[in-house]
Order: structure tokens, then C-alpha cells, then sequence
């Protein structure tokens, strides 16, 4: 079975280079009906990835706690959740489990998604149809009460357009369903897609070495729309400023006064 990687690449040779499927073969040297099948035919192997144990993984908390962290990430260390603040909010939510089962699967977490500042900067171009895509939390209001709102945000710095779809979260599911929202605003695909290190797509971030590695229904994702992902350099706010302040322009011109939510659906109209 071919990795995700190598589909990618046989794609990429036959949909942007027009190569043959005779010349993928011995491009990449491979069996001639594995390059039509994946040159051609809409199969995308489904890899299994080892299930872990415990309740952090096979209940919910894990999830919850995940995106804490995710949402912390974004805020000055001083303005962070602690691991004890995180393990009292759990036991609040019902949470049966131990304070070092919770700063385990909080170190195993750091470990897969914090890496040291890397000081190299690449050029920047931006190019047309070359697109940058981040969340934002935001506040509406909601059967009375204030709720948070993870605003996925695409921007195209070439023209400065951009388009915004609000979503109760900021997993997985979340994710892929507000890019496929995005698609459909703007019409078309963009070409290449910039993204930040964010869980949803990147499994590792990338280091001075290696490149990011994405996670395998993210790499699905990409290869049945046919774009390319440019992951930024850990701590690099930089390499997307444009949809940064693209962010701070939906925050501060409708969700300056939290708008009263009656749907998803409703807001994102709004």
C-alpha cells in the first residue's frame, strides 16, 4: 500500500505536469496499474493508526483538553490555563480521573506540538489564488448566555479579499467542514492553502530537518480538492499576517457587540 505522500505526488505529476501514466511509471517506478489507479481513479487508502488507551483517549477528555491547549497556544503564557486549573475545570465537567493522568496526556501534548523557536524566514510571495486560513475565537450570544464562537477565516493576500464561516469548534470535523463552506463562498479551490500549526491538519510541526507532517484525513482532504499546503514555521505569525488581521477585521466589525446567534447557519449569513 502506497503512503499518503506518494498518492499525493503521482496526483500532482498527473493533474499540474500532465504526465502519462507510462511516464509516472517510470518516474517513481512503480507497477503501471498502480499509477492509473491513483492517477486516475478516485482510491484513497485508509490507513489504520494505533488506538491508545485510557480515558484520556477513549472518552472525551482527551478532546476537551486538546482544544484548551490549542486555544491557550494563542495567548500570552501569563493569560494560560495551568494544569491544575485544567484538571479542576474537568473534575467540574464530571471528570473521574487523577491530576497526573491529566499532566501526562498534557506533556504528551506539549511534546507533539511545541517545538523551539526557529529563527530562519523564508521569503514571503503571494502569488494569485495562493490563500491563508486560521481560527478565531469570537463571542455571541445565545439562548441568553454569551457563547464562544471559532470563526475559520480564509484570505487571499494578493487581492485582501476574504470569507469567514463560524463554527461550534475547532476539531477535526469542525475544520474540514468549514473549508468545504469556504470552497463553496469563493466559488473554486484555491491553489495553495497556507495554514498554521494547527491540530486539525498537522500531526508533527515541522523542524529545521523535516517538514510538517499532516494528519492522514487532512492528507484525504487535500488530495481529493487537488491543493497544496505550505505549513508556517513553528512560532512564525508572520507568515500569515494577512489572514491575522483578516481575523482581527471579522472580530472587530461583527463581534464588536456579540450578535444574538439564533443558528450556524443564521451567522454566517449575518
Amino acid at each position: 500500500m502506497l503512503a499518503m505522500s506518494e498518492i499525493n505526488c503521482i496526483k500532482f505529476l498527473r493533474n499540474n505536469k500532465g504526465l502519462s501514466i507510462s511516464e509516472i511509471q517510470r518516474t517513481l517506478k512503480i507497477n503501471w496499474r498502480t499509477a492509473k489507479k491513483y492517477a486516475d481513479e478516485d482510491q484513497i487508502p485508509k490507513q489504520k493508526s494505533p488506538q491508545r488507551k485510557g480515558m484520556m483517549y477513549e472518552e472525551k477528555w482527551g478532546g476537551i483538553v486538546s482544544a484548551w491547549l490549542f486555544e491557550d497556544s494563542k495567548l500570552r503564557k501569563k493569560s494560560r490555563r495551568t494544569k491544575k486549573k485544567i484538571f479542576h475545570e474537568l473534575v467540574e465537567l464530571g471528570f473521574k480521573g487523577s491530576y497526573r493522568t491529566v499532566c501526562y496526556f498534557i506533556s504528551e501534548w506539549e511534546n507533539s506540538h511545541v517545538e523551539g523557536k526557529d529563527k530562519g524566514f523564508e521569503r514571503l510571495e503571494h502569488p494569485p489564488s495562493d490563500a491563508q486560513v486560521d481560527f478565531g475565537v469570537m463571542e455571541a450570544g445565545q439562548d441568553g448566555e454569551l457563547v464562544d464562537i471559532h470563526t475559520l477565516v480564509m484570505s487571499f493576500p494578493y487581492s485582501n479579499a476574504g470569507f469567514a464561516v463560524p463554527l461550534p469548534s475547532q476539531n477535526q470535523e469542525c475544520f474540514l467542514y468549514g473549508l468545504k463552506q469556504l470552497f463553496h463562498q469563493i466559488g473554486g479551490v484555491p491553489r495553495r492553502i497556507r495554514i498554521d500549526n494547527l491540530t486539525p491538519a498537522v500531526k508533527k510541526t515541522r523542524s529545521i530537518d523535516e517538514e510538517a507532517e499532516l494528519t492522514e484525513e487532512f492528507l484525504r482532504f487535500q488530495s481529493h480538492y487537488g491543493f497544496e499546503v505550505q505549513v508556517c514555521n513553528p512560532h512564525s505569525g508572520h507568515e500569515k499576517g494577512n489572514v491575522e488581521n483578516k481575523v482581527g477585521y471579522i472580530r472587530y466589525n461583527f463581534f464588536n457587540k456579540a450578535p444574538v446567534m439564533n443558528s450556524y447557519e443564521d451567522l454566517t449569513a449575518h
